[in-house]
């Protein structure tokens, strides 16, 4: 009997075993096809060997030190690659073990740069619907899908959320895309004069949406309107990048392809690949030296933050994707699946959309492409897919939720930046036959 506490206590999964390129293996040899990479996580695959000696060797020299005590080399070292591929407002990196961990940083870090700028008033956040930003209660309260934010709303914090910029639900019909980002952004505008300027702090948004609505990249322009209104009203603007950074759709940072540099970033997933767990948060030095002339100390940390062994792990990644292109392989890679979704997809009844950047795909589903009315989330259509496309040995990334958090349904594919044209076909012709299992009738 296993004494493990599992994420569900209704199915016992299989034994991983083993790992290679693009396939993972179970204890009984059974081969699934990485198509999500985990939670797009594992962006060089399985069995890396690069970052795998990377993480001996760093082992063979420090494994931890406690950053109240000491820095190390490998996250100095992390700390300055980073920063110099990133937006050029950032300075700063402050390293986390997750996600989660970062968001919740990025949170506390705004409301302390205020109290110590003066302007103790802006406490509140200003975040998006179906968004998700993580599981510890800032995170979640950030996080504007209201199936994970249910049972523990009494918990969360007072934070707004705005509608997302999600084209295929929210755009109307004629409305230019241009138009329709302009009109999506200006939301925010609006829920600031509704609580008015000086008590917001920041806004926070992921630059493509992941888990929870399924690759949504934003309008044209509406990044660029968001900055000015942030600029406008003196509030941080916050990027979570958690999921859809470190590449995967395309270039290093996620907002690099829309023009835009945030305050504070958050990054996680791709930046450890898998191999360590790691997050991390990076800054403007224009709130890092607000803070560096007032208190000096950020109040805030955790006992593996910055640790040697992870930052070791996450160094090689980041070299690995800039040198060996991988960054044109997930562009190239991505239109190539994008592509082959399309052909096979694109006159399916019930594939409503097909969207996303690079390597960072979404399929939402519908009873009917016309109306692009969802299924009933009785039927358990995620679910079903998930089951099915494990059953073939294909790993993908199906949620429910998509329209408000209750109804609609679409997957999710983060395959790793390694994935080769035969394993695009796979992946295709494996989700299309869970698919079509999965549906009712």
């Amino acid at each position: 009997m296993s004494h493990i506490f599992p994420r569900s206590m209704k199915s016992s999964p299989p034994m991983a075993v083993g790992g290679k390129g693009c396939y993972l293996f179970d204890a009984s040899g059974k081969q699934y096809l990485d198509a999500s990479g985990g939670a797009a996580v594992s962006c060089l695959g399985h069995g890396d060997t690069t970052v795998i000696n990377a993480i001996k060797a760093q082992l063979d020299t420090l494994a931890y030190a406690h950053t109240g005590f000491f820095t190390s080399e490998p996250a100095e070292k992390l700390a300055d690659l980073l920063i110099e591929h990133a937006p050029s407002t950032l300075d700063r990196v402050y390293l986390v073990s997750g996600g989660s961990e970062a968001a919740e940083a990025a949170i506390k870090l705004a409301r302390q740069y205020f109290v110590e700028k003066g302007e103790p008033k802006r406490g509140r956040l200003i975040a998006r619907k179906q968004s998700y930003h993580g599981n510890t209660i800032g995170a979640l309260s950030a996080g504007g899908n209201e199936w994970r934010r249910a049972q523990f709303a009494p918990l969360l914090l007072d934070m707004s959320h705005i509608d997302p910029c999600y084209p295929y639900r929210l755009q109307n019909e004629g409305e230019s895309d241009a138009d329709y980002g302009l009109r999506s952004a200006n939301l925010l505008e609006q829920e600031l004069l509704r609580v008015g300027p000086e008590t917001v702090m920041a806004f926070m948004a992921e630059p493509v949406v992941g888990a929870t609505a399924g690759a949504v990249a934003p309008a044209p322009g509406y990044f660029k309107r968001i900055r000015e209104i942030c600029d406008q009203y003196g509030i941080l603007l916050i990027l979570d990048e958690v999921m859809c950074g470190m590449g995967r759709t395309g270039t290093l940072f996620a907002c690099e392809q829309d023009g835009v540099a945030p305050d504070i970033l958050c990054i996680a997933k791709g930046l450890g690949a898998g191999y360590q767990p790691i997050g991390a948060m990076l800054c403007s030095s224009q709130i890092y030296d607000t803070i560096g002339a007032g208190s000096g100390f950020f109040q805030h940390g955790h006992t593996y933050m910055g640790h040697p062994t992870a930052a070791a792990a996450a160094l090689a990644v980041v070299n690995s994707v800039l040198d060996r292109g991988l960054l044109k392989a997930v562009q190239k890679q991505g239109d190539a699946l994008k592509l082959a979704l399309n052909e096979r997809f694109v006159q399916h009844a019930n594939v409503g959309d097909i969207r996303g950047r690079g390597l960072f795909l979404g399929l939402e589903l519908v009873t009917d492409r016309g109306t692009k009315a969802p299924f009933d989330p009785a039927h358990k259509l995620a679910a079903k897919i998930k089951a099915a496309a494990f059953d073939a040995g294909l790993i993908c990334y199906p949620m429910s939720g998509t329209i408000d958090g209750k109804t609609g349904d679409h997957i999710l594919l983060a395959p790793p930046f390694i994935i080769e044209d035969a394993q695009i076909t796979e992946l295709v012709d494996k989700l299309s036959g869970a698919i079509e299992v999965s549906l009712p009738g």
